[in-house]
C-alpha cells in the first residue's frame, strides 16, 4: 500500500519534519513531482538540513528512497545535496534510486526561467529561477532529456540539440548573461549522476508493492500551487495533489490508502499570487517573526496571514485527505486572539467555495475569532490532552469545518514535538 503525504496550502507547511517522523514506519519513500524548488527542512542531531530533491527517508537506515519520474531533476543540485548528506555520514549508495524516466534540468532551462521571469516585470509569478517550468514545458512538448538518456543514448548529442533550441528562444529576450560556467558544472554533475543507481521507477515501485512493502509518496510545494487546481497562473508546473502520485510514480489509484495532509495553523505564501487572508499589519509581521517565515531554499520572506479554511476545505476535497497534521501550532502561542477565514465575500456575495479565479477579484475574507492561549503555551506540552483548552477548541472547529480529523499537532521544530490525538 501507498500512503501520501503532501501540503495543503501554498507550500512551506513543514512537510520535511513530518515526512521524517513518518518515514521510519515505511520501507520506501518516493518523491513524485516537483524539482529542486522544494525545501524540506529537518533537524538531525540538532543540525538543520534542507532536502531539495532527495526524499526525506534518507535518515532512516532501513528505508529505500526513489526520485520518481514525475520529478524534474538538476544534476548539479542533486550532486551538491548528495555530497552534503555524505558529509553528515549518510550512506546513499544502496538506498537512493532514480527513475530513468525522470526529466533533467539543463543550464539553458535555468537561463530561460530567469529571462522569462525578468521579462514579466511587475507581473512576475515568483519563480525560484531553477529552470523547473521550462523543463516541464520541454517534457510536455516532447523535447526533454531524461536520466535514461545519460545511460542508453548519445547524451551529448541530444544535449547539444536541446541547448541550441533554447539559445534560439533566449534570443527573443533581453538576456545576455554568460552561462558557460553553468554548463561546465552541469556536465561534471552528469558524470557524477552515472554513479547513482538508476531503475525503471514504475517496475521498482510495483515490485515493492507486490512484496508487501509500505511506501510513502512525498509531495513537494503545496496543493494551492497545483498547475490545474491552484491559484493559476501563480502556480508551479506540476500536479502537487494526490492524483499526481499515480502519474509521478507509475502506480494505480487503488494502491493509495491514506492521504495525509499537512497544514500550518496559519497561512504563508512566497512570491506573487492571490492570498486572501494576507495580513499587512503588525500581526502579519509578528507571525513572520514568530514563525521564522523565510524560504528554506530562497531565503525570501514569506507573506503571512490567518488560516484560510475555504482554501483548506477545497484542497482536502481535491486530495481526498483522510487525516490532517497541523504544524507550527506553537507560533500562535503569542497571540491573544486567533482568526480563521470561514468564507469569502466576492463582489458583495458570500461564498464558502473557491472561485474560478482569485486573481483580479475583489475577495474579502470573512473571519471567525477564537480565544488565544497566551497563559498556557502549547510549546511546553508533551501530550495532545495537555494542550490548552482554547487551542483544542480551535482544533475542534477546524475538524468540524473541514470534516477531516486533525490527527497530529506539531508544537515545535524538534522531532519529538509532534502530538498525536
Amino acid at each position: 500500500m501507498i500512503d501520501v503525504l503532501l501540503g495543503l496550502q501554498w507550500g512551506d507547511e513543514g512537510k520535511g519534519k513530518i515526512v521524517d517522523y513518518f518515514a521510519g514506519k515505511y520501507d520506501v519513500v518516493v518523491r513524485f513531482q516537483g524539482g529542486p524548488n522544494a525545501g524540506h527542512t529537518l533537524y538531525v542531531n540538532g543540525r538543520k538540513v534542507v532536502l531539495r530533491t532527495i526524499p526525506s527517508g534518507v535518515f532512516h537506515p532501513h528505508t529505500l528512497n526513489l526520485i520518481g519520474n514525475g520529478v524534474v531533476m538538476d544534476p548539479v543540485a542533486i550532486r551538491q545535496e548528495y555530497q552534503e548528506l555524505e558529509a553528515l555520514g549518510i550512506d546513499l549508495r544502496e538506498r537512493l534510486f532514480i527513475s530513468e524516466k525522470t526529466h533533467l534540468i539543463i543550464p539553458t532551462h535555468r537561463a530561460l526561467d530567469k529571462a522569462s521571469e525578468l521579462s514579466k516585470g511587475a507581473d512576475k509569478i515568483g519563480s525560484t529561477l531553477k529552470g523547473i517550468g521550462p523543463a516541464y514545458m520541454d517534457k510536455t512538448g516532447r523535447n526533454g532529456l531524461r536520466v535514461g538518456d545519460i545511460i542508453h543514448g548519445d547524451f551529448r548529442s541530444a544535449y547539444e540539440k536541446l541547448k541550441q533550441k533554447h539559445i534560439q528562444l533566449l534570443a527573443g529576450y533581453d538576456f545576455s548573461e554568460d552561462i558557460s560556467a553553468w554548463e561546465k558544472e552541469f556536465l561534471e554533475a552528469v558524470d557524477f549522476l552515472r554513479g547513482i543507481k538508476t531503475v525503471s521507477g514504475e517496475y521498482f515501485v510495483n515490485e515493492q508493492l507486490r512484496a508487501g512493502k509500505r511506501i510513502m509518496a512525498e509531495g513537494a510545494q503545496g496543493s494551492m500551487l497545483d498547475v490545474d487546481f491552484g491559484t493559476y497562473p501563480f502556480v508551479t508546473s506540476s500536479n502537487t495533489i494526490s492524483a499526481g502520485v499515480c502519474t509521478g510514480m507509475g502506480v494505480a489509484p487503488q494502491q493509495i490508502r491514506e492521504v495525509i495532509g499537512v497544514t500550518k495553523a496559519y497561512c504563508t505564501r512566497v512570491g506573487g499570487g492571490p492570498f486572501p487572508t494576507e495580513l499587512f499589519d503588525q500581526t502579519g509581521e509578528d507571525l513572520r517573526k514568530a514563525g521564522n517565515e523565510f524560504g528554506a531554499v530562497t531565503g525570501r520572506p514569506r507573506r503571512c496571514g490567518w488560516i484560510d479554511l475555504v482554501a483548506l476545505r477545497y484542497t482536502c476535497m481535491v486530495n481526498g485527505t483522510t487525516q490532517l497534521v497541523m504544524t507550527k501550532a506553537d507560533v500562535l502561542d503569542a497571540f491573544p486572539a486567533i482568526s480563521a477565514c470561514t468564507a469569502y465575500r466576492v463582489n458583495g456575495r458570500e461564498t464558502a467555495e473557491m472561485p474560478y479565479q482569485l486573481c483580479g477579484m475583489d475577495v474579502e475574507p470573512v473571519y471567525r475569532t477564537f480565544e488565544g492561549w497566551e497563559d498556557t503555551p502549547s510549546a511546553q506540552c508533551t501530550a495532545f490532552d495537555a494542550l490548552p483548552a482554547p487551542m483544542k477548541s480551535y482544533i475542534g472547529f477546524l475538524e468540524s469545518y473541514l470534516q477531516v480529523p486533525v490527527k497530529y499537532v506539531s508544537n515545535g521544530p524538534g522531532r519529538d514535538q509532534l502530538l498525536e490525538q
